[in-house]
């Protein structure tokens, strides 16, 4: 029997509006034992997500709900302390569904081996992993994206934000972020090569976006609904397209989600709006990471990482992405790398 020592936050109950600490039970109990087919890890990193609030949620998604009494679902990347499977040796770094935890069982094949050796841990939890591919099936495969053409994304200083502009540019795009406070909008376009930022914290969003949009919105890449939303739609060019990412200003709504209004501009410009997520991709997942990884190679693609020490911070620093507090890509690192 395993003498490690795994700390986990299990799902007790299903939030009502913001998530607090009291929806979870922090335990300890010893570390499972990996069966024939699958590895335990050491987490060393834990992804944060907007998705998150959903899989608390009960009812119909893409994916079940998180069990009441399971421990949360989340992403990691962290490393093989026992293998029951010859495609996995003690010392690999993976990335995979880890959860909240120290230790988590895995099967191998629903893991992936990465070289901790080209870039840093975290990033394959960003801009080299599932938002980073967020970012470029949901750009390239939906908006598709025209040289010359304008593309709006908000949320635009967050993890697959951030990206999605970036590649955006790399086709030869006009970009316009919409993000939180002067420090992420002088961000998005200084660092990271935006053409122009919003700030919708401090700006009237509907005619500071339409100034820098006067030909209108060719693709606009959503992530968070709402009102910015509406007014996305309302700018439309003829033939755009609307990529439906994420809606974080609406996951913790008491009451009905707020949907769009200006749905019309849909017809009126012959657009097209569309829904995704990436798990649809996994197929192709590896041209994904090739592209990614070259782009940030070259120089052409740059991520920043919020990183929050600490295992159990996790309820807390969770409630950073609803409050727009993070900076890149939210992620908690649960151990050293050593």
């Amino acid at each position: 029997m395993s003498t490690l020592q795994n700390r986990q936050f299990k799902l007790t109950s299903r939030p009502a509006g913001m998530v607090k600490r009291s929806d979870f039970d922090f335990v300890t109990a010893a570390a499972a034992e990996p069966g024939p087919g699958e590895a335990l890890i050491r987490v060393l990193y834990l992804s944060l997500d907007p998705a998150m609030r959903g899989w608390m949620n009960e009812g119909r998604s893409y994916i079940p709900p998180v069990g009441l009494g399971d421990v949360m679902r989340a992403g990691g990347v962290g490393r093989v302390v026992a293998s029951n499977d010859p495609s996995l040796a003690v010392g690999d770094t993976v990335v995979g569904m880890t959860g909240v935890q120290d230790y988590a069982v895995v099967r191998a094949r629903e893991v992936t081996k990465v070289d901790p050796r080209l870039a840093p841990l975290a990033r394959y939890l960003g801009a080299l992993g599932m938002p980073g591919l967020t970012s470029y099936f949901g750009l390239l495969d939906i908006g598709q994206p025209k040289e010359g053409e304008t593309v709006v994304v908000s949320a635009a200083a967050g993890a697959v934000g951030a990206v999605v502009g970036q590649i955006a540019k790399i086709k030869g795009c006009r970009v316009v972020g919409i993000a939180g406070g002067p420090d992420k909008c002088r961000y998005v376009v200084e660092d990271l090569g935006f053409d122009a930022a919003v700030d919708y914290k401090n700006k009237d969003v509907r005619p500071a976006l339409a100034g820098h949009c006067p030909k209108g919105i060719d693709i606009y890449f959503d992530n968070v609904g709402g009102q910015i939303l509406d007014v996305a739609l309302s700018m439309l060019a003829r033939h755009a397209r609307i990529v439906i990412c994420g809606a974080i200003s609406q996951y913790n709504n008491l009451q009905t989600i707020e949907g769009p209004r200006n749905y019309m501009s849909l017809l009126v410009n012959h657009a097209r709006m569309e829904g995704f997520v990436v798990f649809d991709y996994a197929a192709r997942y590896p041209e994904g990471m090739k592209a990614l990884a070259g782009w940030m190679m070259a120089g052409k693609l740059k991520a920043r990482e919020d990183i929050v020490d600490g295992l159990e911070t996790f309820p807390d620093t969770l409630q950073k992405l609803f409050r727009g507090e993070n900076f890149g890509k939210l992620v908690i690192k649960v151990a050293e790398e050593a």
